[in-house]
């Protein structure tokens, strides 16, 4: 009976931050002239009125669910990953450079850019787990630290020594990827690749493995009691160079299969403008890092990205009302984590 209480509490919050969110907009949507219902109507189509619209909002949700799942597993080691960007470009980068100049045929080069990105954004995050490990450098700050010199590293690459020099070459990008390396479509003339189906692969082995084996329930210990983790004979700094390698390499993972999957090369600026990294962030947070909760978190993030532009399209009503109630989901998490944090200092003091 507890444990259905609480699986209740737990869909209870996600809920009341969805309808909280829908309750800003409507009131935006009301401010700036439009009609409510008309325009959530035009959302939901933008986002799931045909199997093209559909199929767009499953693309766009895919880096954001496999950022999502790496931030979840951190999040619950007790341990704040913020540089996902900085891991995603750096996957993504490292998969272009793969598939560009990796001898051998397709399929191999396939599967090492895929590889090559996720121990690239693994080492990038296991770096700053090391630093905390080692120096007691605080988690938060250099993770989003790093995003800026992995960001800027990417870019000079691309700018010079990996710039594509033929036509134009007026963009900061590597050469396109041959056709042959890309991720196969899952319906023809559709956005939507083979990155959906690696996605949802990685959130039902994050779920089994946080769920039923013996290093995951060790992850969840010492995210929730610390001290008696330790005392339980948990290795601290080891479960966190693990847990931060594989929460890196989700991130990495997301770049590569944007960059195999939809861009097909590597283009400055183009995963860190649409906010990937800051939206898998959110769906984690909304969902209580739960994996499958965080993909179902995912899918409505970018169902509100994808609709917003259907409704800008076919109504009077701006694009950024989308971005209103993404913002309200945002502050509505954030009340919810700094009511609990308020209510367990004052049973500490108690």
């Amino acid at each position: 009976m507890d444990k259905v209480k609480q699986a209740m509490r737990s869909l209870l919050q996600p809920l009341l931050a969805i309808i909280v969110g829908l309750i800003v907009g409507a009131i935006a949507i009301a401010v700036v002239g439009g009609d409510i219902i008309e325009t959530y109507k035009e959302m939901w189509k933008g986002a799931f009125g045909s199997t093209f619209f559909l199929t767009n909002t499953l693309s766009r949700a895919t880096p954001i669910i496999l950022i999502g799942l790496g931030v979840a597993l951190a999040f619950r080691a007790g341990f704040f990953n913020m540089g996902s960007e900085g891991q995603m470009v750096l996957g993504a980068l490292s998969a272009a450079v793969a598939a560009l100049y990796i001898p051998g045929p397709a399929w191999m080069k396939l599967i090492a850019a895929l590889i090559a990105a996720i121990i690239s954004g693994g080492i990038w995050s296991a770096l700053a787990g090391w630093l905390d490990a080692k120096f007691r450098m605080n988690l938060l700050i250099t993770t989003l630290l790093l995003n800026y010199i992995a960001v800027l590293f990417a870019g000079y690459f691309v700018a010079y020594p990996l710039k594509d020099k033929t036509g134009s070459a007026a963009m900061a990008q590597t050469a396109m990827i041959d056709k042959s390396v890309w991720l196969p479509k899952l319906f023809s003339g559709m956005s939507l690749h083979a990155g959906f189906v690696l996605a949802l692969v990685g959130m039902l082995l994050l779920f089994f493995y946080m769920k039923y084996t013996v290093r995951g329930f060790e992850t969840r210990m010492l995210g929730a009691n610390p001290l008696f983790a330790s005392y339980g004979g948990v290795e601290r700094g080891k479960l966190m160079l693990i847990s931060m390698f594989v929460s890196g390499g989700f991130a990495g993972l997301a770049g590569a299969v944007e960059v195999l999957g939809t861009q097909y090369r590597y283009i400055e600026g183009s995963l860190t403008t649409p906010g990937y990294a800051w939206s898998g962030i959110m769906a984690t947070l909304l969902a209580g890092s739960h994996p499958i909760g965080t993909a179902a978190a995912a899918i409505l993030i970018a169902a509100l990205q994808t609709g917003g532009m259907g409704m800008e399209r076919n109504t009077e009503v701006p694009l950024e009302v989308s971005e209103i109630i993404q913002a309200a989901l945002i502050l509505f998490v954030s009340a919810r984590f700094t009511y609990t944090f308020i209510k367990r200092r004052k049973k500490a003091r108690g």
